[in-house]
């Protein structure tokens, strides 16, 4: 204090590992208190160093008690009006101020609960740190410490909500600038909502398709609107959540997917949509199930919605690539094919594995790599001699279509090779997509 400025936090804040039971600015004023009665003392034994002990901690320290017995000894002191401390700015005398423009910036977001935290600028903290090295102070916190403390105990009272350390709705992050001032940064994390989807038509893609020719900009081969595709399922799905949630934006994560041509049908393929900056939480999801149906208009259906992690979306995208999948395949062949050659084919592609290297149709964006994939059961039924419908039950991640026309040989064995014809896949549908008990 014979330096500098310091305030009752600042001060407390120095020796605040010792002593239970009290905060810094307690701490600081009963220090001041006892530098006060020490000076006191020792003006009655006439010793002249009472009046500087009294005259910093007035001036300095701006302590009352201490104005107030100069004043009877005949010493008035007055500080300036701007009075600050050094090395907090008056930021703990503005706390009330801070927490006011905290609610403000976090009224319109629903949440349940918080976490706050602090950063102060670098000279601020050197300050600190210069005044522990000069004097040997070896008890003290950091004023960040102390900042997220008294902020975050006042925002609860002030909002009703709790602390959470782990998974707050939102955190709020209280920027000291190097002149004292304030800003403040409310990051509000996502919400993630997991579900199944069924797609009931043929022809539009799980996710968006950008344009290729102009990158999504807009242009006239794809009636500027940036899309290969007017909608798709993420969209439809998407599009009505962020209505309702009112978020900034919003992710698709889907457990594998289906061909453009291709339905999925059964009880759906598992999906989460997490979304960004939401401003509702309290929401009722057979509601919004409600809604999101009614938006896609008998395209796509979602069911079974509820709430879901970021854990539970990489569990989704692992078990993507090994949960199993039941297809109906509409197949055509070149030549006409027996009931006793589609018996052979049940037998000889149940409970095999086969090698797929990446199919032709897909090669432009996926890497170029042999997929070893299980085939668990495999049903036919003949429809007319050119013509067979096939269950298969496989593992996740095999490409269906190929396992039927062989892709030149790049899959195999394929029911080209085992029926000695060329066999194509005419129609595809997903009927289920199976998730661990």
């Amino acid at each position: 204090m014979k330096k500098h400025p310091v305030c009752n936090h600042c001060l407390g804040r120095s020796f605040a590992l010792l002593g239970t039971s009290t905060d810094n600015f307690t701490r600081g004023f009963s220090i001041k208190v006892l530098l006060t009665l020490e000076a006191h003392r020792l003006l009655e034994e006439e010793y002249v160093q009472g009046y500087e002990i009294l005259k910093i901690l007035a001036v300095n320290g701006n302590f009352s008690m201490a104005k107030d017995l100069l004043r009877k000894k005949g010493k008035e002191i007055v500080n300036e009006a701007d009075w600050k401390c050094y090395f907090c700015g008056g930021i703990f005398q503005r706390i009330d101020t801070i927490i006011d423009d905290v609610v403000k910036e976090v009224e319109k977001y629903e949440f349940n609960t918080f976490l706050v935290g602090s950063h102060v600028d670098v000279a601020i903290l050197e300050k600190e740190d210069e005044l522990r090295a000069n004097v040997g102070l070896s008890y003290g916190e950091s004023i960040k410490r102390e900042l997220n403390r008294e902020i975050g105990k006042k925002l609860q009272e002030k909002l009703g909500k709790r602390v959470d350390f782990e998974k707050p709705d939102i955190v709020i992050l209280i920027r000291i600038l190097k002149d004292f001032s304030h800003k403040i940064d409310v990051k509000v994390n996502p919400i993630f909502i997991y579900g199944r989807y069924r797609k009931l038509i043929r022809g539009i893609p799980q996710t968006t398709w950008t344009c290729k020719k102009c990158g999504g900009r807009g242009c006239e081969e794809c009636g500027w609107t940036g899309k290969r595709h007017k909608e798709s399922v993420e969209e439809l799905i998407i599009t009505p959540m962020l209505e309702v949630i009112k978020g900034e934006e919003a992710v698709f994560h889907g457990a594998g997917r289906e061909d453009l041509d291709a339905r999925m049908l059964g009880n759906g393929r598992p999906f989460i949509v997490e979304i960004k900056t939401p401003s509702k939480r309290f929401i009722s999801l057979k509601d919004l199930e409600k809604y999101v149906n009614s938006y896609a208009q008998g395209k796509v259906e979602v069911r079974d919605l509820r709430w879901a992690s970021r854990e539970d979306v990489r569990k989704l995208k692992a078990l993507s690539q090994i949960a199993a999948k039941v297809y109906r395949v509409l197949v055509e062949t070149e030549k006409p094919i027996s009931e006793e050659e589609l018996k052979k084919l049940e037998q000889m592609l149940t409970g095999i594995t086969v090698r797929q290297r990446t199919p032709l149709r897909v090669a432009y964006r996926r890497a170029d790599k042999v997929r070893i994939k299980a085939v668990y059961d495999v049903k036919t039924k003949k429809l007319d001699d050119h013509h067979f419908e096939m269950i298969v039950k496989c593992q996740g991640g095999l490409y269906v279509k190929e396992l039927v026309s062989g892709d030149e040989g790049r899959t195999t064995p394929s029911v080209s090779e085992i029926l000695d014809t060329k066999a194509r896949c005419i129609e595809l549908d997903v009927l289920d997509v199976e998730t661990p008990a």
